[in-house]
């Protein structure tokens, strides 16, 4: 089965020469719900560098639409910060790799994950920790796993 992708220690590899990375955007900052995120900043990637980047509307909130519109951008990675798991499938299944609960300023989001270092702590949603898998592995402080 074809893979574009896979995991090198914290980094996403991709087989590709050129790496498309979608980041949504509000005032500066990971946008907290990606589901319904307006602006995404779209960033060309090739050895661990910046090619460029562009500012893109995403306009639909059907979760297949989005996916779609995701996807038409030509999108191979996506960092976020909370994202439904309908859309998430959706985005899967679509051969885009998804990075979840992950929060901060987009600009040093960037430069942690260009140098490998984004799931260290540092960026991860405040109150939960990793454990696991995205969904069946998190675990906020306080509440009991389910």
């Amino acid at each position: 089965m074809f893979e574009p992708f896979k995991i090198v220690g914290t980094q996403v590899a991709s087989q590709f020469d050129v790496m498309r990375l979608m980041i949504p955007n509000w005032e500066g900052r990971i946008s907290p719900v990606f589901d319904v995120a307006k602006s995404v900043l779209l960033v060309d990637i090739e050895d661990v560098r910046e090619l460029g980047r562009s500012m893109h509307q995403i306009d639909s909130v059907d979760p297949l639409a989005r996916s779609a519109q995701v996807s038409g951008l030509g999108t191979e990675v996506l960092i976020c910060c909370a994202i439904s798991r309908l859309l998430e499938m959706a985005l899967t299944s679509a051969g885009i790799r998804v990075i979840g609960q992950i929060c901060g300023p987009v600009e040093n989001v960037l430069e942690a994950f260009l140098r490998g270092q984004l799931k260290e702590g540092e960026f991860l949603m405040p109150g939960c920790f990793r454990r696991g898998r995205r969904f069946r592995g998190w675990r906020c402080r306080g509440r009991s796993k389910q």
